[in-house]
């Protein structure tokens, strides 16, 4: 009679030892190995090898003409890559209290009228509770179901009886598999499970949401094979003093990783936002120092948002920096740039740059704003309401060529703007009627156009 073997398990990497020790071997963690026994039997059965698989040449696999389901959200959707494929697996992430559950309950919703059944199964809820909160976001509908079960072989044995259209996890750290001795959200249950629900998404053709927890880090919480294991990872963001809500894909097998998806947070739940760009500059002031817009890329979208800037004198010996939603090593690099290049002595002043509601932005486009900020505020002189700036910005005070010029300014462009600082490399194959183009190639040349030197 077989054994059931021991072993200590990394709760962050997934490493394995034969004796408990204080740090992990693996990734240098320390506390994180637990004890987890391993049931001979249950390897045994899963070593059974299937016969009647064989392969397929890939110009003999048929693909349905319409492959990708609608989730009744465009911005979803967007993220996605146009939509569920057929069989995928989707792990989506974020803090708590974020919107997550909210967002796959009304995507439930949105899926069971387009199509038909949707599971939705919790191991966090009663059906009582996911029934008011249903009331409350009134997605209700016949061809929902729900299932408050943790158990993963009854889950599976569910699933194939129902074959829903759409089957949702929430979440993965609360199901287990009974013949495992370890706990619910250890390594070894984490990637049991996410495995069986990976076979079952595959065979039988099912798209299957599962809902991750996240560490206060901010990243997903078990081993990192789980997300090497799933087909998308999605990461729903925000910030709790606002009320947008950011899905951004980290990985996507049939799709772009680059675009996301932008929600509002309301009393009836989430609300998709279609035009991101007036959101973000609705509420800008007029003819304050330090404000300036900047058309920034997610992916392929283009989005206005309101780069502001604060200087004043430091109060202190050491002067403070302090930025939201731009890089501070960035920041402190372009001040650097304005004290070497320009003379403008920022050592003894306090900077604060912010971007207006909340937004995250990491791309050198804007490099050129961001010194037109700091300056407008250091000499409290408006940058004037109908200007957009953009540009990356050297070391050396050059003004670097940016990519998708033509886009940011088309969107910029219907919002009423109507003058353009830009790269003069980007604007020697421009040709606008009802705009204005400067086209500079160095950070005294902005100051000049804007600022009067």
């Amino acid at each position: 009679m077989a054994k059931n073997k021991k072993r200590y398990i990394c709760q962050e990497c997934g490493y394995q030892a034969l004796r408990w020790s204080g740090k992990c071997l693996g990734c240098n963690s320390w506390n994180t190995l637990v004890e987890e026994i391993i049931d001979t039997k249950e390897q045994k059965k899963e070593a059974q090898v299937t016969t009647n698989i064989r392969p397929e040449k890939i110009n003999e696999i048929e693909i349905e003409s319409e492959d990708r389901k609608k989730t009744g959200f465009s911005e979803l959707d967007r993220v996605l890559g146009g939509g569920i494929v057929p069989g995928s697996l989707i792990l989506i992430g974020g803090d708590p209290g974020i919107g997550k559950s909210t967002l796959l309950l009304q995507t439930s919703y949105n899926v069971s009228q387009i199509y038909d059944k949707v599971l939705y199964i919790s191991g966090e809820e009663s059906p009582r509770q996911i029934k008011l909160r249903a009331d409350r976001l009134e997605t209700i509908n016949s061809s929902m179901y729900i299932l408050a079960e943790t158990n993963l072989l009854t889950i599976v044995n569910n699933v194939e009886e129902l074959n829903p259209d759409l089957l949702i996890i929430d979440s993965i750290q609360t199901i287990y598999n009974p013949n495992l001795e370890s706990a619910p959200g250890s390594v070894s249950q984490v990637r049991d499970a996410t495995g069986r629900l990976m076979r079952l998404a595959k065979k039988n053709n099912i798209p299957i949401f599962i809902v991750g927890h996240v560490t206060k880090e901010g990243s997903i919480a078990g081993p990192r094979v789980l997300e090497h294991m799933v087909d998308t990872v999605l990461y729903f963001e925000g910030d709790r003093h606002y009320t947008y809500r950011v899905l951004r894909a980290v990985k996507n097998r049939f799709g772009s990783t680059n675009e996301i998806g932008i929600f509002e947070m309301r009393q009836g739940g989430l609300s998709e936002v279609l035009n991101p760009s007036q959101l973000f500059i609705s509420e800008r002031a007029n003819n304050v120092s330090g404000s300036v817009i900047i058309p920034c890329m997610e992916g392929s979208r283009p989005i206005l948002v309101e780069l502001q800037s604060l200087v004043s004198s430091a109060t202190f010996g050491t002067p403070s920096r302090m930025t939201t939603g731009v890089d501070h090593k960035r920041v402190s690099l372009l001040l650097a740039v304005l004290e070497k290049k320009l003379g403008l002595h920022i050592q003894g002043q306090d900077v604060y740059i912010n971007i207006a509601g909340g937004f995250q932005v990491d791309e050198p486009a804007v490099d050129l704003g961001l010194i037109a900020a700091v300056v407008s505020s250091f000499r409290d002189i408006a940058i004037p309401q109908e200007f957009v700036i953009l540009g990356e910005v050297g070391l050396s005070g050059e003004v670097r060529a940016i990519s998708q010029i033509e886009k940011r300014i088309n969107e910029a462009s219907k919002l009423g703007f109507t003058k353009f600082i830009i790269p003069k490399s980007n604007s020697e194959d421009l040709n606008y009627s009802d705009i204005e183009i400067y086209g500079v190639s160095n950070v005294y040349q902005v100051l000049d156009l804007i600022l009067g030197g």
